[in-house]
């Protein structure tokens, strides 16, 4: 009875091993393999109490009592178990309640038919009382239920193996220590029982349960050495689920053991089915992340992730995770919402852009105003001068001084309204207002104010436009753009030569053509004219000097009215400058008269 009384001692200390080591799986619950582990060590205790005191009893019923607190456990730990192993190796995708439920049915049965034994006799044919060790131990005759526990325990007990053995062989060199330790732990109950049951060693009395101590010693070892089944002190798993920043935690082999709740607002669609399985299948749609996970510790780098609102930027951290020798055990990765950051440096650089663009234009101002201001003020200043000395003279004829002097001065006017438009759209303070507008009579009103400008060259201007050919522009923009469009054509057309202006309707857009029959454009002009910001300005054919602004108006005054600009060369033939501008919404074919044809003389 002494020996007895010792082993029933060391199966009540394995008990007390057990139910610590389910305490902190249920600290760990929302792990569902510290669920399976924590149920299986559950079902364990169940069989080592009840057995410490089974053989210990005295009579039948004492040891029928037990047995029945022993089977509480009993018909499902090898299943908790297979379910334990599954998570382990990665193949959690198999499991659901269904299945769960058809793996338990077995472990059902054999609960209900060992606690209704005394009335079918199916689990346990016979149980008697034995004192041949001088001690009183229960002698089991086996029913076929009882087999059929014992053959469905195996089986599944087999394929675990298979399992955990498969997975031994593909395993790095340090997830091969941590699995050694799985499968030599979980060989414990089995294979004492296995020896207890084909009788090759004689022994008195059962030494299944002792398998549980063997087993809780080396699962004890592995969650020491290797975090095995990656149970953490509550307030530490406290403070890593309320950490504002997305952490996740990585083994050596860079597979995934752990996460925090930010996390799920970082990584779409993670989750603790994603644990245990390696980043590069379970990050596959994040590249960079991947890169960065597998270069292991570096220094931060910004990343960018899409949310599942908009794109989010993060800075990344990783770094190593030392046991107390300093020797690495994992890596964790930190990852740190900087998108707020990253939207206002960008609107410093979008406002340092445009302090550039504004400083180029100012640069530009100035050498207009040093080259094209400054001389046809000059040769104003010059003309009166001669003016006035040959108006001391008697009877001079002072025509020809008078017609180039208003020339200038018209020129000179020109200049400074193009940069006065220029300057307001760089501001912002030109207003951009759409309207419907007749397309027709936007260019008979701009041919009227460069009528003057042609008459001087003998330049026949013609508009095939026909009234009712609706657009839907800005009024002042329109305008500009027609009269330097048409300024340019005058000005690099020769004597006598003939302006001619077009609409074509397309889908949603009128195309408007402007060409003429002056020197056409070379081929080196060709491929910076529309361009270059501020193209550099070409002599007329009678030697008009411009800006250099009017093409940079027109091309960004049309951008605004949301159309294109483009053109057509052939040197020494003429040029044809195209321009895109909406029609209106609701535009309605409103061609209620024409003037095709129409010369402006």
């Amino acid at each position: 009875m002494g020996n007895n009384l010792y082993l029933s001692l060391l199966l009540l200390a394995a008990t007390c091993c057990s139910l610590v080591l389910t305490y902190l799986s249920w600290k760990r619950r929302e792990l569902p393999i510290a669920i399976s582990y924590g149920l299986g060590l559950l079902a364990g205790a169940f069989y080592t109490f009840g057995y410490a005191f089974e053989i210990v009893s005295t009579t039948l019923e004492q040891i029928r009592f037990w047995l029945r607190i022993e089977y509480i456990g009993i018909p499902f730990g090898t299943i908790l178990w297979f379910v334990l192993v599954l998570q382990y190796t990665g193949r959690q995708r198999y499991m659901n309640k269904w299945v769960i439920a058809l793996l338990m049915i077995v472990p059902v049965i054999t609960f209900v038919a060992h606690n209704t034994n005394e009335w079918h006799h199916l689990f346990y044919k016979s149980m008697t009382l034995n004192y041949s060790e001088g001690f009183p131990l229960v002698t089991l005759e086996k029913g076929p239920l009882y087999r059929l526990h014992v053959a469905y325990s195996y089986t599944f007990f087999v394929v675990g193996m298979g399992l955990l053995i498969e997975m031994f062989r593909k395993a790095t060199p340090r997830m091969k220590k941590q699995i050694s330790f799985m499968i030599i732990g979980s060989w414990g109950p089995y294979g004492f029982t296995l020896v207890y049951l084909s009788g090759i060693i004689y022994m008195p009395i059962d030494i299944s349960p002792f398998g549980f101590l063997f087993s809780g010693v080396f699962y004890m070892w592995g969650i020491y050495q290797f975090n095995m089944l990656r149970l953490a002190p509550l307030a530490l798993q406290k403070v890593f689920a309320s950490m504002q920043d997305a952490v996740l935690v990585f083994d050596l082999d860079n597979t995934l053991t752990s996460f925090n709740q930010s996390a799920n607002r970082v990584i779409e669609g993670i989750n603790h089915k994603w644990i245990g399985q390696p980043a590069v299948q379970i990050f596959n749609q994040y590249p960079d992340l991947i890169e960065k996970i597998m270069q292991g510790p570096s220094l931060e780098s910004k990343i960018q992730i899409s949310g599942q609102t908009d794109e989010q930027f993060y800075n990344i951290h990783m770094s190593f995770i030392n046991d107390k020798n300093q020797k690495p055990v994992g890596k964790m990765l930190l990852l740190s919402n900087v998108t707020e950051m990253v939207r206002s440096e960008e609107r410093l650089l979008e406002n340092a852009r445009q302090l550039i663009e504004l400083n180029t234009f100012k640069d530009k101002m100035f050498n207009v105003v040093a080259h094209d201001i400054r001389d046809p003020l000059a040769v104003l200043i010059n003309l009166m001068e001669l003016m006035e000395e040959e108006m001391q003279a008697c009877g001079e004829n002072h025509e020809e001084i008078v017609h180039e002097m208003g020339q200038q001065i018209q020129n000179t006017f020109t200049l400074v309204e193009s940069l006065l438009d220029w300057f307001r759209s760089q501001r912002g303070g030109m207003v951009f207002h759409p309207v419907e507008r007749d397309l027709a009579h936007a260019v008979q009103t701009n041919l009227r104010l460069l009528l003057v400008r042609s008459e001087g060259k003998h330049i026949q201007m013609i508009s095939d436009i026909p009234m009712g050919t609706f657009v839907y522009a800005d009024k002042e923009m329109l305008d500009l753009i027609i009269r330097n469009l048409l300024s340019n054509a005058i000005k690099f057309t020769d004597s006598g030569g003939t302006i001619r202006l077009k609409a074509d309707r397309r889908d949603d857009k009128m195309i408007v053509s402007v060409s003429d029959t002056g020197e056409g454009i070379s081929s080196d002009q060709a491929t910076t004219l529309l361009q270059e910001a501020y193209p550099i300005s070409s002599a007329g054919t009678a030697g008009e000097r411009g800006v250099g602004l009017g093409l940079t108006l027109c091309r960004e005054f049309i951008r605004l009215n949301g159309g294109e600009i483009w053109f057509d060369s052939t040197p020494a033939q003429g040029s044809t400058f195209y321009f895109s501008i909406p029609t209106p919404p609701e535009a309605v074919s409103k061609l209620t008269g024409s003037m095709e044809g129409v010369v402006v003389r």
